[in-house]
């Protein structure tokens, strides 16, 4: 394969062809970022990105989206920038969305139906396989073209479906117990949507989606952003009243009816 430095890369056919160096974790975050800002600049007929126009639509400082993509393997053009198609390209293989990814919701709640009829998985490479819970009640019932099954049949769901990948969607006083049902089944990735702390073996990747972690963080922001807010406005009063331009402050001019 030709890139458009020149050089040549040799895949194997039906392999993802990845970068061999270590990416940090930190870094790897960050590339679904910038993979959504490249593809909004395809949508609009961009061919090539700068890294500054590349870090301001995703964020990040562009001395960061350099460092980030040279473990890539890419370091765009001098004058000229990034290739939009190809850096898609890069990110996507890196991340592994060039290949299909079966994939398993457990806890077929509420949240776990709107995870079940996002269409977004689908557009990324994220095949919805098997969607499953413990209540006989829903067992048959269909999300999003999908039947639900019943999560005592999860070993066999894994292996016929070749899942990897599981999405934990159960309550929290039965979530350490499904995943460890989970990786006992084969899964090797589990992205946890439960407000429990899990462990699991090593060789299992874990990732935990707390949105009232987030919703915290932002409050946090939102009380800084009021609070500098009351500041100013302070300080302008205080301005206001030393020069005598609020009534009823030290030498302000009397309103027309005082007069």
């Amino acid at each position: 394969m030709k890139t458009p430095a020149g050089g040549f890369r040799q895949e194997k056919e039906g392999q993802p062809q990845v970068s061999s160096r270590q990416i940090p974790e930190a870094s790897v975050t960050r590339l679904p970022v910038y993979l959504r800002a490249l593809v909004d600049m395809a949508e609009k007929g961009i061919h090539t990105v700068s890294s500054e126009a590349l870090a301001m639509a995703a964020g990040v400082n562009s001395a960061k989206i350099r460092k980030d993509l040279s473990y890539l393997g890419s370091y765009g053009t001098r004058g000229v920038g990034y290739d939009v198609e190809y850096l898609i390209h890069q990110i996507s293989r890196e991340l592994g969305l060039t290949q299909d990814w079966a994939v398993c919701i457990v806890g077929i709640g509420n949240l776990g139906q709107a995870l079940a009829n996002y269409s977004g998985f689908a557009e990324r490479g994220f095949r919805i396989a098997a969607l499953l819970d413990a209540d006989p009640a829903k067992v048959g019932q269909v999300v999003g073209d999908v039947e639900i099954g019943h999560f005592d049949e999860v070993e066999r769901y894994v292996k016929e479906e070749e899942i990897s990948i599981a999405i934990l969607a159960v309550p929290g006083a039965v979530a350490q117990e499904a995943a460890d049902r989970l990786c006992a089944a084969g899964i090797s990735s589990i992205l946890n949507f439960t407000p429990r702390v899990l462990t699991v073996p090593a060789g299992v990747s874990l990732r935990k989606v707390d949105l009232s972690i987030e919703l915290q963080i932002l409050s946090f922001y939102e009380q800084r952003r009021v609070a500098e807010e009351s500041v100013r406005r302070g300080t302008a009063r205080r301005r206001l009243e030393a020069g005598g331009l609020l009534p009823g402050s030290p030498g302000a001019v009397p309103a027309p009816e005082q007069l």
